[in-house]
C-alpha cells in the first residue's frame, strides 16, 4: 500500500498536498452537514404525517445519522474485520495481492516496450476481416 501512495503523490508539490488535505477536510465537512440537513429535512417531512412522530431539530437527525451509522454499518471497512476459514479464499487473496503487487513495474515496461505493443495491437485490429473500421 506503501507504493500506492508513494505513486499518486510523488510528482505533487507540498502546497499541492496540502490543498488536497484542505479540500479533503472541507469536503468531508460538508458531506456531515448535508447529511444531517437531508436527514432533517426528509424525517420532518416524512414521520410526523405518516407516525404522528414529532419533528427533529438538526442535531437530532446528525445523532440518529451517527447511532443508525453504528447500528448498521459498523465503523470502517468490513472487509478487515471478517476472517477467512476457507483456505480457497485466502489463496484467492493472496494471489490477487501478488497480481496488484506486479503494477509495480508498468510505468518500465510502458517506457521500454509498451508503444511498439501498441502498434502491434493496433495493426491487428486493422487486419481483422469482417469489422467496421471507420471509428
Amino acid at each position: 500500500m506503501k507504493n500506492f501512495f508513494t505513486h499518486k503523490i510523488r510528482k505533487k508539490s507540498p502546497v499541492e498536498i496540502a490543498g488536497m488535505i484542505i479540500f479533503g477536510i472541507i469536503a468531508i465537512t460538508g458531506l456531515a452537514i448535508l447529511f444531517g440537513f437531508v436527514i432533517m429535512w426528509l424525517w420532518n417531512w416524512l414521520m410526523p404525517e405518516i407516525f404522528g412522530l414529532t419533528t427533529l431539530t438538526y442535531w437530532q437527525s446528525v445523532g440518529i445519522f451517527i447511532l443508525l451509522k453504528l447500528l448498521l454499518g459498523g465503523c470502517g471497512s468490513s472487509h478487515s474485520s471478517k476472517k477467512s476459514s476457507n483456505d480457497s479464499s485466502k489463496k484467492e487473496t493472496d494471489n490477487a495481492k501478488s497480481d496488484f503487487s506486479k503494477w509495480k513495474y508498468y510505468e518500465k515496461f510502458w517506457e521500454e516496450e509498451g508503444d511498439e505493443y501498441y502498434k502491434q495491437y493496433i495493426k491487428r485490429q486493422l487486419e481483422q476481416p469482417g469489422e467496421d473500421k471507420s471509428e
